[in-house]
């Protein structure tokens, strides 16, 4: 909460000048949900390829001990987790956030949006909750709960996971191995596990 109000709160009475600078429209005419769609669009991908590589920077040594350690102090993260960290992380962080409106303005609508999807799915990556029926298992290259927890659970020796929406920055620049793997040994294990029941006639035994 310190940082709500430190941090947060000194950015936000700086927001509008600000967004007024980049060119984001403050006018009575609403913009198209064409419009809208496509700019959302824009903002997500700016915002994931440029927090891959900033977050990417925070693991190494220096950042890691003096900036990203207090965010990893969640092994296990939840929704909480999620705003949790160093007031320089917040504020290096906080800037792949901007970028995609400042390189395509649009209405301050599609801005308020942008940034309420933009907490809720942070919020949701860190929940610890993978529920098989949400709809972001219809979104392509979705990241989640589940792909996010292997970064924590991995910690500060982490080299994986790094994207903090979608899953092809890890897959194009090969830093998702460690969790594909664990992926494959879970699954080979559930499958012995089943193969197990099966055999011993619907029980599990050992004998």
């Amino acid at each position: 909460m310190r940082m709500f109000f430190l941090v947060v709160g000194p950015l936000q009475l700086i927001s509008y000048p600000s967004i007024q600078m980049i060119g984001i429209r403050t006018g009575l005419q609403l913009p198209s949900w064409r419009e809208i769609l496509s700019q959302l669009l824009v903002y997500f991908l700016v915002e994931d390829y440029t927090n891959y590589w900033i977050h990417r920077f925070l693991h190494n040594d220096w950042g890691y001990e003096k900036i990203h350690r207090v965010h990893h102090e969640y092994h296990a993260p939840i929704g909480f987790a999620a705003p949790y960290a160093h007031w320089a992380e917040i504020l290096i962080l906080g800037i792949p956030s901007f970028l995609g409106p400042a390189m395509v303005p649009g209405h301050i609508i599609t801005f308020w949006l942008w940034i309420a999807l933009r907490q809720i799915e942070a919020i949701d990556t860190h929940s610890g909750y993978d529920f098989p029926r949400s709809i972001t298992k219809y979104i392509p290259f979705y990241g989640g709960a589940e792909y996010h927890d292997y970064h924590h659970y991995v910690g500060r020796q982490s080299q994986s996971n790094f994207a903090s929406v979608f899953t092809y920055c890890d897959y194009i620049y090969g830093t998702d191995k460690g969790y594909r793997y664990q992926k494959k040994i879970l699954q080979k294990l559930k499958e012995e596990l089943a193969n197990g029941v099966e055999q011993n006639g619907g029980s599990y035994k050992t004998d």
